[in-house]
């Protein structure tokens, strides 16, 4: 299933943005805790930001290992790799925080509630049945288990594009309205690299005759 092309470009330019992404993560790891000398609130953007994320992040690592052993395109798995690990990273630096605050890790709180009105307008539609803007369904994701090879790739590609589009507006979000620098860090850290990621999802669906959106 290995294609000649662009892509391996691309993805080295993906994997670089992860890497870069990771080192800010493990920078801001070796400030906790918080900046502040009052940690931020159980209904503060910080805090719903590091909730909503965590588990946004969580399904991304998923439907990267799932691609990973449905196909053997070198260039996906190595995508999926980069994913995996960043990812997997924000998400323990996102729990770590809440605990060094001393908060729950998960609210009573409808997700995204911490957002503020004037930015939520790119966040408000979701896939019926998914916990927020973004994530796929269960549907969806049992799908991508049943499929292989380019079916799977675009199914995967098609999958985590909509993931990140909403995971950049949430993290732009962050990056706007939290008060904790780790926070608004590790947010804009986030935009650049999804918003990098997305560019490099487009041109692998357009080598394989697709679209973001199928």
């Amino acid at each position: 299933m290995t294609r000649p092309g662009p892509r391996g470009r691309l993805i080295a330019a993906g994997g670089a943005v992860a890497l870069v992404v990771l080192a800010a993560v493990l920078l801001a790891a070796a400030r906790l805790p918080g900046s502040g000398d009052r940690p931020p609130g159980q209904d503060s953007a910080d805090a719903g930001f590091a909730r909503d994320m965590a588990v946004h992040h969580q399904q991304a690592v998923e439907l990267s290992f799932i691609v990973r052993d449905r196909t053997d395109d070198p260039e996906v798995r190595r995508l999926a790799y980069d994913i995996i690990n960043t990812q997997a990273n924000q998400r323990g630096m996102l729990l770590a925080l809440l605990e060094s605050w001393d908060l729950p890790v998960v609210s009573a709180d409808p997700p995204m509630a911490w957002m503020d009105h004037t930015m939520d307008g790119g966040m408000s539609g979701r896939d019926g049945g998914a916990l927020m803007p973004g994530m796929a369904t269960e549907e969806k994701i049992d799908a991508l288990r049943r499929a292989e090879g380019t079916d799977a790739e675009i199914r995967y590609l098609q999958l985590l594009t909509e993931h990140h589009r909403a995971g950049v507006h949430m993290a732009q979000a962050a990056a706007d309205q939290a008060q904790e620098e780790q926070i608004t860090g590790l947010a804009e850290g986030m935009v650049r690299g999804q918003e990098s990621e997305i560019t490099l999802m487009a041109a692998m669906l357009t080598d394989r005759g697709a679209a973001p959106s199928g």
